[in-house]
């Protein structure tokens, strides 16, 4: 009778365990210095053959690689204390990964870890994807910088509780897909430059959640590339961000329509640029979003809107689009604290003449600031439009702009802005006006305070 019971319990073991492909089966040494990438391949070809299951890269083992292809029913599952690393050498990343999508950047082209049309595929475990981004291996001089994951047409993905290190460029590139759903991850890319983390270019039913961020570049962004493959249905919330550039861009790569975009209860500290940078360039329309619950430090355009023109992607046509509409946001319970950075620390909203952004609110928003605004400041007029003359090739960033005349909001060619109970606090005096309106129609503002105090309306300068 044991002896039955022993065959039973070891018959459930074997099928239990016959959906696991681990790679020091198909030949990996796992030794941290050997090239496993066959020894990978071919357990993810094994394990996509019989029906799917899990490509196991055991605990306590560094996995070098150079490209992998991930495919259906594939859960890449890293357990803990387990490394997968990218190989040092660009001759290890292949040539078929599809491409970076932005103009002038085609040594971004390669990656480390690729699918094309695959669905119900996944990338889990409490392990570590090292993608061995250092300047020493890549620069554009030395044949490249791959991006960590490119993920093209591909639905149903996972990625869940991995922490992601050190891309060569972006982290992640996701061009076209449905279903996605990002859970727990750690993202910290900070060893080369256009360290991104997620990028989401068309895609569509996205949802992320309790992850961190760490990056050199955008922390997350949304794009569209293509005009018929809109990006909507964004989910982001629980999340933490800190970031050399923005922590959140919308736009720039924007030929297809953005909408029903929602991102809340999410921490941005330590931000260089921007917090929430949205950019409207290359003739789509954005649409329908909400802010919610958001805690700012050190962050010095919380809020950055632009709708202008501007050629971004690589298969963009020369010719600029017409501008089709920018419209429908929501920005609500947010605490902003930027006492210690300077005075251009300012929420900056701005379409083109003729060319609104419409219908924006701002809701129940705590706002500190240095100070620090001078009377030169105050007077300032000249400020540039985001022309193509003034962008210059480039993208609508606040270096072309410079010092605003408001230190706490400064909105121009805006039809519909309504703030009500707007806080802010100036630590040092400053002399500007806390809000300045510069073509701005169909406002209403309620409940605007300066240290404390109730401002009137002619503590609001209108242009």
């Amino acid at each position: 009778m044991k002896q039955f019971l022993l065959l039973l319990l070891l018959g459930f073991t074997l099928i239990s365990n016959a959906s696991d492909y681990n790679v020091l089966n198909y030949g990996a040494k796992a030794d941290g210095i050997t090239k496993d990438t066959k020894a990978v391949q071919a357990a993810i070809d094994a394990c996509t053959k019989n029906g799917g299951g899990n490509v196991i890269i055991p605990a306590g083992k560094t996995v070098v690689i150079g490209t992998i292809y991930l495919k259906d029913f594939v859960t890449l599952y890293i357990e803990n204390g387990a490394v997968l690393l990218g190989s040092p050498d660009i001759e290890d990343y292949t040539t078929d990964t599809h491409k970076n999508t932005y103009k002038n950047e085609p040594h971004m082209d390669r990656c480390l870890i690729f699918a094309r049309e695959a669905k119900s595929f996944a990338i889990k475990g409490l392990g570590t994807i090292d993608a061995n981004g250092h300047p020493k291996y890549f620069t554009k001089e030395k044949g490249g910088r791959p991006m960590m994951m490119r993920f093209l047409n591909c639905s149903n993905i996972q990625l869940k509780e991995v922490t992601l290190l050190n891309p060569a460029a972006w982290t992640s590139a996701w061009l076209y897909c449905d279903q996605i759903v990002v859970d727990g991850i750690k993202i910290i890319s900070r060893v080369n430059n256009n360290g991104d983390g997620l990028d989401f270019d068309g895609c569509t039913n996205v949802r992320v959640a309790n992850s961190s961020f760490d990056t050199s570049d955008d922390s997350i962004c949304l794009q569209t590339s293509r005009p018929d493959k809109p990006c909507k249905n964004i989910v982001i919330t629980n999340c933490v961000f800190t970031s050399k550039w923005a922590a959140m861009r919308i736009g720039l790569a924007s030929r297809g329509n953005f909408e029903s975009i929602t991102v809340s209860n999410c921490t941005f500290h330590d931000i260089q640029d921007s917090g929430l940078k949205i950019q409207m360039n290359e003739g789509g329309e954005m649409k329908n979003m909400i802010f919610s619950n958001i805690v700012m430090k050190n962050v010095p355009r919380p809020i950055f809107l632009t709708f202008c023109q501007q050629r971004a992607g690589v298969d963009t046509p020369e010719t600029m689009f017409p501008m089709k509409a920018m419209h429908s946001f929501s920005f609500n319970h947010m605490i902003i604290d930027n006492r210690e950075l300077d005075k251009n620390s300012v929420i900056f909203l701005t379409g083109m003449p003729k060319n609104y952004i419409t219908d924006i609110q701002l809701n129940n928003i705590q706002m500190t600031v240095a100070g620090g605004g001078t009377q030169v400041d105050s007077d300032k007029k000249d400020i540039k439009e985001f022309t193509l003359e003034t962008l210059d090739g480039w993208w609508p960033e606040f270096s072309k702009v410079g010092t605003l005349p408001a230190s706490g909001v400064y909105a121009r060619h805006i039809d519909g802005l309504y703030i009500n109970n707007f806080q802010l606090t100036t630590i040092s005096d400053d002399k500007r006006k806390p809000i300045v309106l510069d073509d701005v129609l169909n406002f209403d503002l309620k409940s605007i305070f300066l240290n404390r105090k109730k401002i009137i309306s002619k503590e609001i300068k209108q242009h």
